[in-house]
């Protein structure tokens, strides 16, 4: 990769990610590119690659990418505004929905992730081709108190803003993230839930008495959906699907598609996420190294890290596109 290729990313993170400043669009780009061709986010790698590239020192290239982490109030010269990384979030997923080619379906996983022991990052991600790429975010300090329900609501709301009202937009969701509320949120923004559940609680057939959940599990090879009344206190009305396959533990999981038109198989989608946060750690940009500790720091780089991603994924995906 060359100066003519790293030159075409500047253009296309300039004309793709929205309104941003020149020196803005050209240091995001420069972030991406470098984290993308090292397979490292960190300062000391990722710039290596670019200072090849256009010819210029590590250092000089270093500095730029460290002046764009820093607070507004530290930055230099006339542009040394913070970027506003919420408000990113829609140009983003509008550049990856680009991609669908005239597909109107969607899927979204949400996700709480660690990042070292210091974060916990709530993510909205869109699944594609095998690949979980983050369409918008929050950066949490791993040890704050309070309810996630507030911030997750925003990140819905921001997602919502790039998603045309008649697409099919199924959302997905592990266990830990299928409280009753998100359920109604998605369903509030014209989006489908399909949440896995645990075990535990009780449901009701509309015409029946509460019983437990385990009653359904009756052993490997169940596969079963009905419509089903949920939670005692506030009643949530909602199909339920039970899939249990040989040596795996059931699934449980809610949705408010009629029982005929879901399929549990689709929270298979759900381990894509795995992929994509291989590639911020392990796997890929080392992500488990950082030394950074401010969460709106980390939201600033992921935005980075997310374009990068952006990058990675399309350049596969049209490799793995049929010719039409």
């Amino acid at each position: 990769m060359g100066r003519e290729t790293l030159q075409q990313w500047i253009q296309t993170v300039s004309q793709d990610m929205g309104r941003l400043s020149r020196p803005q669009a050209v240091t995001l780009a420069l972030w991406s590119f470098g984290m993308a061709v090292a397979r490292s986010c960190g300062l000391t790698t990722a710039p290596a690659p670019l200072a090849a590239i256009l010819g210029v020192r590590e250092s000089a290239i270093r500095e730029r990418l460290r002046d764009e982490d820093r607070e507004a109030a530290a930055k230099k010269g006339a542009n040394g505004a913070a970027l506003p990384v919420e408000t990113r979030f829609a140009p983003l997923l509008r550049w990856a929905l680009s991609w669908w080619n005239g597909e109107r379906r969607l899927a979204l996983a949400l996700d709480a992730t660690s990042l070292s022991d210091r974060f916990v990052a709530l993510v909205v991600n869109v699944l594609y081709w095998g690949c979980a790429v983050p369409s918008a975010w929050n950066v949490l300090p791993a040890n704050q108190k309070g309810p996630w329900e507030p911030h997750w609501k925003r990140l819905l709301g921001l997602a919502a803003e790039a998603i045309p009202s008649d697409w099919f937009v199924l959302v997905l969701a592990d266990r830990g993230l299928s409280a009753r509320w998100r359920y109604q949120e998605i369903q509030r923004r014209g989006w489908h839930p399909f949440l896995r559940i645990h075990c535990q609680g009780c449901f009701r057939f509309p015409n029946g008495r509460y019983q437990p959940l385990g009653s359904l599990l009756t052993g490997p090879g169940v596969l079963w959906s009905d419509r089903v009344i949920r939670f005692r206190g506030a009643p949530l009305a909602c199909t339920l699907l039970v899939a249990w396959t040989e040596g795996k533990a059931p699934w449980l999981i809610v949705t408010d598609l009629p029982p005929d038109c879901a399929d549990a198989a689709w929270d298979s989608l759900r381990a894509w996420i795995e992929g994509g946060f291989k590639d911020v750690k392990r796997g890929g940009r080392q992500w488990q190294q950082t030394r950074i500790s401010d969460p709106e720091r980390v939201e600033r780089f992921w935005l980075a890290a997310a374009i990068a991603a952006v990058w990675v994924v399309s350049v596969g995906g049209e490799r793995k596109r049929p010719n039409r």
